[in-house]
C-alpha cells in the first residue's frame, strides 16, 4: 500500500494542486493522512478544504492554526506581550487580521464546525504490524517546539519517550524531518503550502510505500507557480499579502 503524507498546506490551492498531480503521476496512492495547519494564513482556505475532503481514505488530524481559527486563540505575540514591547504591535495586528480574514472565510462556507472536529491525532497499523501516530506538532501536542532536523537527539527522544507508537507522522515545522529516535522512527513531510523563509520553497509531501515485509518513506518537491500565490493574495487584498510573499519568493 502507499499513503500519502502531506502537512502544513495552510490555505494554498496551487501548491495542494501541484501535490495531488505529483501524486497520481508517480502512481497515486491508497489513502491520505492529512497532518494539520490546513486553512490558515493563505488566499484559498475554503478551496482547500472542499479538496481534501473529496480525496479518497483521507484521514485528518487539527494543527495549531486550524485549533485558533476555531478557538478565537492566536500566535504570539500576545496582548500582553504588546503591552511590554509596543514594537510588536505591527505584528499582533497583521496576525489579527490574517487569522480573522480566515475565520470569516471559513466561517461564511460553513465549515467552521467541521475544522472544529478535527481529533487531535490519529492512529494506524501498516501491513507489518508497524504502529503508527499521526499527530501535528508531537506526541499529545498540536503545538511546541516540534521536529526539526537541527534539534538534539535528547531532546527529541524526550518528546517521544511516552509515546506508544513505532512510527510517528508529524509536520508543524514546515521541515523535511526522517530520523530515529529512542527505537521510533519520526518523519516530517515538510510544508505543502507554506515554505520556511529563504528555504526551499517547492512543494514538500512524503510517501509511505507499506507491506507485509516492511516499509519505507520517500520525501518528495514539487515545483508550482509561486508568482501566481503571491498575485493573487495581492489582487485580494489579503491581509498578510506583503509577509507572505516573502517566503514565496525563496530558492527552487
Amino acid at each position: 500500500m502507499r499513503i500519502a503524507l502531506l502537512a502544513d498546506i495552510h490555505g494554498n490551492d496551487i501548491a495542494l494542486e501541484a501535490v495531488l498531480t505529483d501524486i497520481e503521476q508517480e502512481g497515486g496512492v491508497d489513502a491520505y493522512w492529512i497532518l494539520g495547519d490546513l486553512v490558515a494564513i493563505g488566499h484559498a482556505p475554503v478551496k482547500v478544504l472542499e479538496r481534501l475532503t473529496a480525496l479518497p481514505h483521507a484521514h485528518f488530524i487539527r494543527g495549531n492554526s486550524d485549533r485558533y481559527i476555531c478557538t478565537g486563540e492566536r500566535p504570539s505575540p500576545s496582548v500582553q506581550e504588546v503591552k511590554t514591547d509596543l514594537d510588536l504591535l505591527p505584528t499582533l495586528l497583521e496576525v489579527e487580521g490574517s487569522f480573522s480574514w480566515t475565520q470569516g472565510a471559513i466561517t461564511a462556507a460553513g465549515w467552521l464546525e467541521w475544522l472544529a472536529n478535527l481529533p487531535l491525532e490519529f492512529r494506524a497499523e501498516l501491513p507489518d504490524g508497524t504502529q503508527v501516530l499521526g499527530v501535528h506538532a508531537a506526541p499529545g501536542r498540536d503545538v511546541g517546539k516540534g521536529f526539526r532536523p537541527e534539534m538534539h537527539q535528547a531532546e527529541a527522544e524526550e518528546m517521544v519517550a511516552e509515546c506508544e507508537a513505532d512510527l510517528i507522522c508529524v509536520g508543524h515545522t514546515h521541515s523535511v524531518v526522517n530520523i530515529q529516535v529512542g527505537g521510533k522512527r519520526v518523519v516530517n513531510p515538510g510544508s505543502v503550502g507554506h515554505p520556511p523563509l529563504g528555504a526551499d520553497a517547492r512543494a514538500s509531501y512524503a510517501v509511505i510505500m507499506a507491506d507485509e515485509q516492511g516499509y519505507a518513506v520517500e520525501h518528495r518537491r514539487v515545483a508550482y507557480n509561486r508568482a501566481e500565490v503571491i498575485a493573487i493574495l495581492q489582487a485580494i487584498k489579503h491581509p498578510s499579502a506583503t509577509f507572505l510573499s516573502r517566503y514565496f519568493q525563496g530558492s527552487n
